[in-house]
């Protein structure tokens, strides 16, 4: 599991096991936000399964599964939501981190500047310069 941080409120990584919730509990995180949609891969653990183990070490547990679909309203909002409404850190994960990333960045439209949330994104390693017209609001 390699941690990417974007800034002290949000972290976000690749595919995550139930295996790994406990350290992400001895890291600080207090929530957990699954972005990846159930079935992606043969080798994926079930959303469900990582859901009992973040609830069993005491973390806030949402899915905001984004697919083939793309990104909605309903999937920006929610995770804004899940970023005010915990109490400390947030983890996000999908298959690759580009995903929670991009998702992230939307939901801080008109909270942050559009360049701070590019830069940021960056320097985790994710290249949002695409998502400039809807982060400037």
């Amino acid at each position: 599991m390699e941690l990417k941080r974007i800034n002290d409120r949000i972290t976000v990584s690749g595919q995550i096991h139930p295996e790994d919730v406990s350290a992400l509990k001895a890291a600080g995180f207090t929530t957990v936000i699954n972005n990846r949609p159930d079935g992606e891969s043969p080798d994926q653990p079930a959303s469900a399964e990582i859901e009992a183990a973040a609830k069993a070490a005491g973390l806030d547990y949402v899915a905001i599964p984004l697919g083939r679909d793309g990104v909605t309203a309903e999937m920006v909002e929610k995770t804004r939501a899940a970023l005010e409404g915990s109490d400390g850190p947030v983890f996000a994960f999908c298959r690759s981190g580009t995903r929670s990333t991009t998702l992230w960045a939307l939901s801080q439209a008109g909270e942050m500047d559009g360049a701070e949330i590019i830069s940021q994104a960056a320097g985790a390693g994710y290249d949002m310069s695409h998502l400039a017209a809807h982060l400037s609001k």
